[in-house]
């Protein structure tokens, strides 16, 4: 079977990077059973990330409109972000290819006429939570298929956690990772937490990591609390989140949070807010502590409960790690090829 993926967004993020996943998984999961293609930018980091994958080939498209008469024959379209669904639908209306849809974010399809076909002719549409299969339930395009992300297998360097860990000795570290964009994963309300236990507790420690458009703004916000730190982007973000006591995750609106699914396989405790798909993992004082959206208070009073006790810690990382196996990169896969299986059959 060849299997044609789509993903036609610009940078690197946690949409690209499950694409990733699932195509390294898929190529060691069906050896000799399964061939790919990758459809992108001719820039797009993905290239570089997925070389030496067997039986990968690449194609290079910058729109929607382009790339469709070099592309040699496939049996299937998988399409991975917004983008990529018009491309899949533009495809199948030119050469009749059948098509599956991935959507990762938890809003609403627009009820434009183009889009409401793109959806309604997929002969599949995945979600990757609850929330995100009630809303395309909405929309009455079909039936829909619940797929969640998987974590990515991240491997810190003891030496380089270590050196992280004694640059705060004697701290309590409670750290977030993601794109730097307030209205969407909500640092703001973490600077706020921090603000009110700078005094309280001062041994506490926020460490954010990450870049996007509000970084300069945010930080000019926070310059005055001494004890929250900004350290970018790393490219090794494994060794970093490896250092931390407790993941704070304080979005205001997430398809699942991938992130989350890391930081648990690392072994460490998460707060985070309840919204999207997020309690899809997060289930509240068995995999980690569930907050409501934008509530400040909320957010630095758990951080204090996990502060003041190890053993919740210890019961919350433990009872993540119990449910992992259904966000393995192999579960993924098994799961995408039954259901390719299902579509090429037919």
């Amino acid at each position: 079977m060849h299997i044609t993926h789509v993903n036609l967004a610009r940078g690197f993020r946690g949409g690209e990077r499950q694409t990733e996943l699932l195509i390294k998984a898929l190529a060691e999961h069906s050896p000799g059973k399964i061939s790919q293609t990758l459809v992108c930018r001719h820039d797009s980091p993905m290239r570089q990330h997925l070389q030496g994958v067997e039986k990968l080939g690449f194609q290079s498209s910058n729109h929607q409109l382009s790339g469709h008469f070099q592309l040699g024959d496939t049996q299937l379209v998988h399409a991975h972000d917004a983008k990529a669904v018009h491309w899949a639908y533009l495809h199948y209306r030119l050469k009749g290819t059948p098509y599956l849809i991935t959507r990762r974010v938890d809003s609403p399809v627009k009820r434009k006429w183009f889009n409401q076909q793109c959806y309604s002719h997929a002969s599949a549409r995945v979600a990757l939570s609850q929330v995100i299969k009630r809303l395309l339930e909405e929309n009455q395009v079909g039936n829909i298929t619940v797929i969640p992300s998987a974590y990515a297998r991240l491997t810190p360097s003891p030496e380089a956690t270590r050196s992280f860990r004694e640059d705060f000795a004697d701290k309590f570290l409670v750290g977030h990772a993601g794109a730097v964009v307030d209205r969407h994963k909500g640092q703001r309300l973490l600077l706020q937490a921090a603000k009110k236990l700078e005094r309280q507790v001062p041994d506490v420690q926020f460490i954010f990591l990450g870049d996007g458009d509000d970084l300069e703004t945010l930080k000019a916000e926070s310059s005055s609390l001494g004890n929250v730190y900004w350290l970018g982007f790393k490219s090794n973000i494994a060794d970093y989140l490896a250092g931390l006591d407790v993941f704070a995750f304080p979005s205001r609106n997430e398809g699942l949070g991938s992130v989350v699914l890391d930081v648990m396989q690392l072994g460490i405790p998460v707060i985070a807010t309840e919204v999207g798909g997020i309690p899809d993992i997060v289930k509240h004082e068995q995999t980690g502590l569930l907050i409501p959206p934008d509530d400040a208070d909320a957010l630095a009073n758990g951080i204090i409960d996990l502060r003041e006790n190890a053993v919740l810690r210890q019961r919350l990382a433990q009872g993540a790690t119990r449910r992992l196996d259904q966000y393995s990169p192999e579960s993924m896969a098994e799961s995408y090829w039954q259901l390719y299986q299902a579509i090429v059959s037919n």
